[in-house]
């Protein structure tokens, strides 16, 4: 095995007088493909940034072959001091590198490069620094959040430029699709300690569960030792009563080591309040449109939403998503075409710009709404402190104000506020912001739980795949269509992404080796088709013509939007049935393609 070009051993740090790194370790080898997995909280970043040099650890080892190169994307890329963006770019170049791929790269991110800094957004910056690191394809590419602020366009077309490149790669992220398509390794970082299996991060949340299992049972065994311990001091001292002095010692040896052993980070707890029981008909639109001047946002759009449909929607930045489900939910009005709420509608939104979160407004105030000490959860009144640990914030943060917290406890607050109101409709734009993986998988569960309706504006294709029954998408222009399922399911109905990447057109069929040959050994010297491949050229239009008719049969099944609410194993037969169908269909038309070239041949 080569050499690895960068080590990290028994890193330690402290940051406010409490230990965040302890004994931490990473070792990156040339080509490996490693996510670092871990709490919002445990010291990914942080030790992100120290295998970059960009700070120095309190102890340990940073090792850095010396002729590799490596380049570090920052949560918040500082573009400041540049005219213009691609300027920012070609300042990571080093002298070898092909200033090409500075602008190349920019064009792919939807850029000019003629931008100003300080004029781009939040998305726009993010997608100037993935030039910058890219564009020198480094030895070593140290990721922390890259698809933060991206759209799905965008996350798609990143995962396929990764995976092309032969850079190694260590990925900070929240986002399960990217992290399960591009690692071969996970590192997970937990207490301040580091561990690895290599074994890409769809098998790391069973090895996870797996090794917190055996610390949990460890633990137990250590109480029931202290246990027989204290028992022994008590009862089991000899007829003089002279103790046995290491038994004494082994005592306090044990109560050292379980006060001292840092047990796993609580989880949040996640509970919504329901309101009244909704009609069965929840939103009902009809030919709804939309345009601001004379850019089109929505064409024509139907759709009728019934109690309990999980509604996904997804689409590029600016494609018009919040635009669609406010007018859904009867907060704007349509130009043409109109929008009809069923009745009893309570709903709970969650904004994706976290609107509600004032800055000097205390954490306490944002939950109870400015009153009291209490919050209502189901007709059931619960302190605003225990209401609290629920989402794992501390007593004394009670009164801390909002625009102190990181973004993963923004996050976490919003998400306390909305599932606290009453509702039957709950509208989450961007929920998965900044929130970790164990703090998704809650909310993935409350949402299944959930009796009521929910619409869910989102990025995280998993998250999709996990919740939705149907999911709206940007098909351009104006137009949104609704695809029965996940993402993945629309990706499978619909042939591709929302990158718009498809599959490599096949090329024509090459005729088999010896084909001509085999002709003319049939024909007798003369090349002519056997009574066999007659028959097949005669019969198999016949044949791919009945096959698209029942492709095409399947395929309005599955373009009901009811499907999969109410039979989802149906859905997911003639999801299968069509995939194999659709394999026939290319096979019949390549062997007939195949023939007709070879007939060609023979006659000309």
């Amino acid at each position: 095995m080569a050499a690895p070009l960068l080590t990290l051993q028994d890193i330690t740090l402290t940051l406010g007088g409490k230990p965040l790194l302890e004994g931490a370790e990473l070792s990156v080898a040339p080509g490996e493909r490693l996510c670092l997995v871990g709490r919002n909280g445990s010291g990914k970043s942080t030790l992100l940034k120290i295998a970059a040099g960009e700070i120095q650890a309190d102890g340990g080892r940073r090792f850095f072959q010396p002729d590799a190169s490596v380049r570090y994307l920052p949560q918040e890329p500082d573009l400041s001091g540049f005219d213009t963006v691609l300027a920012y770019v070609e300042a990571g170049l080093g002298p070898a590198d092909d200033p090409w791929r500075a602008r190349y790269l920019l064009t792919e991110l939807g850029l000019t490069g003629d931008e100003h800094p300080s004029q781009l957004s939040g998305g726009e910056s993010r997608r100037a620094a993935l030039a910058r690191v890219l564009a020198p394809q480094p030895d070593v590419l140290l990721l922390d959040e890259p698809t933060n602020h991206l759209d799905l366009p965008a996350i798609e077309w990143l995962e396929n430029e990764l995976s092309s490149l032969r850079s190694a790669l260590v990925i900070i992220s929240h986002d399960r699709r990217f992290l399960q398509n591009l690692s071969r390794a996970t590192v997970w970082l937990d207490r301040g300690r580091t561990r690895r299996i290599d074994r890409g991060f769809g098998d790391f949340e069973e090895w996870r569960d797996q090794v917190l299992e055996e610390e949990e049972r460890d633990h137990h065994k250590l109480q029931r030792q202290i246990v027989n311990e204290e028992h022994w001091v008590r009862y089991g001292v000899t007829g003089r009563r002279k103790r046995n002095v290491g038994r004494m010692a082994r005592l306090g040896d044990l109560r050292k080591e379980f006060r001292e052993a840092r047990r796993a980070v609580g989880e949040v707890k996640m509970s919504v309040a329901e309101g009244k029981v909704s009609g069965k008909l929840v939103i009902e639109a009809e030919h709804i449109s939309k345009a601001w001047g004379e850019r089109v946002i929505v064409d024509d759009f139907s759709i009728r939403v019934l109690r309990g449909d999980r509604i996904g929607i997804v689409g590029s930045n600016g494609a018009g998503k919040t635009t669609l489900v406010n007018m859904l939910i009867g907060t704007l009005e349509p130009d043409s075409g109109a929008v009809r709420l069923g009745a009893n509608i309570e709903m709970a939104s969650l904004d994706q710009k976290r609107a509600a979160l004032v800055g000097d407004t205390s954490l306490k105030d944002v939950l109870t709404g400015g009153g009291g000490d209490w919050v209502e959860i189901n007709g059931e009144k619960k302190h605003v402190i225990g209401y609290m640990r629920d989402f794992l914030f501390m007593p004394e943060q009670a009164r801390t104000p909002v625009s102190r917290l990181s973004g993963g406890e923004r996050g976490r607050l919003t998400l306390a506020r909305a599932l606290s109101l009453p509702s039957n409709l709950l509208v989450l734009d961007e929920p998965t912001n900044d929130l970790d993986l164990e703090t998704l998988d809650l909310l993935q569960e409350t949402i299944s739980d959930y009796p009521g309706t929910v619409i869910v504006v989102s990025h995280d294709r998993d998250f999709l795949d996990r919740v939705s029954t149907s999911v709206i998408v940007a098909e351009g222009e104006g137009k949104w269509r609704e695809y029965a399922g996940g993402y993945t399911d629309m990706v499978a109905q619909r042939g591709f992404g929302l990158s718009g990447l498809v599959a490599a057109p096949k090329p024509a069929p090459k005729l088999k080796a010896g084909a001509v040959a085999r002709a003319q050994s049939a024909g007798g010297g003369k090349a002519r088709l056997s009574f066999k491949q007659k028959h097949a050229l005669e019969t198999l239009p016949g044949r791919i013509a009945d096959m698209q008719t029942l492709r095409d049969g399947l395929q309005k099944k599955l373009d009901n939007p009811n499907l999969y609410a109410k039979d989802p194993q149906g859905f997911a037969r003639i999801t299968k049935e069509l995939g194999d169908l659709e394999t026939k269909i290319a096979k019949a038309e390549e062997e007939w393609l195949e023939l007709e070239m070879l007939r060609e041949q023979i006659e000309g």
